[in-house]
């Protein structure tokens, strides 16, 4: 295998581990509504956190086998799409924190009662909080765009 069949090889898998965090991390987040213990819910959404991690891991090896690809192909990040693509997918990391974070306090708040038998409804109402919602849709749809641009690769 040439080094260029090595940088591709290992980025698609890093798109994989990517995405495959992002399905994670939202399955477990809409997980919940089906949930009624406040413990029942700290689990699902702990789910979510593995989804982020192993988004984490991919996006910072997405980076990492992006730019060796850029090297390989002789491309730089003047070209448009490229630089299009790294700002959305940075747009989206960023999205996603910002999205996260009521998921993250309703978890914790969760824990807190994971013995009761009704949820607090700050619960809910954290984990249906319209702009964090938003946020995580927007996340998604930049990553999206990322991917389709990737597919495309305008010249």
């Amino acid at each position: 295998m040439t080094s260029y069949q090595f940088a591709l090889l290992f980025h698609l898998v890093a798109v994989i581990a990517f995405f495959s965090g992002l399905a994670v991390a939202a399955a477990a987040q809409l997980g919940w509504l089906r949930r009624e213990r406040p413990g029942e819910i700290a689990a699902v959404l702990g789910l979510a956190r593995m989804g982020v991690l192993v988004v984490g891991v991919g996006m910072l090896l997405v980076l990492a086998t992006g730019l060796w690809l850029i090297e390989e192909t002789g491309h730089s990040l003047g070209d448009g799409w490229l630089a299009l693509s790294l700002l959305l997918l940075v747009v989206a990391g960023a999205l996603g924190g910002v999205g996260g974070r009521k998921p993250k306090e309703a978890r914790r708040l969760a824990e807190s009662q994971a013995g009761g038998e009704a949820p607090d409804p700050a619960i809910r109402t954290l984990l249906l909080d319209p702009a964090a919602m938003l946020a995580n849709v927007l996340s998604a749809v930049a990553a999206l765009a990322v991917l389709v641009l990737m597919v495309w690769r305008p010249s």
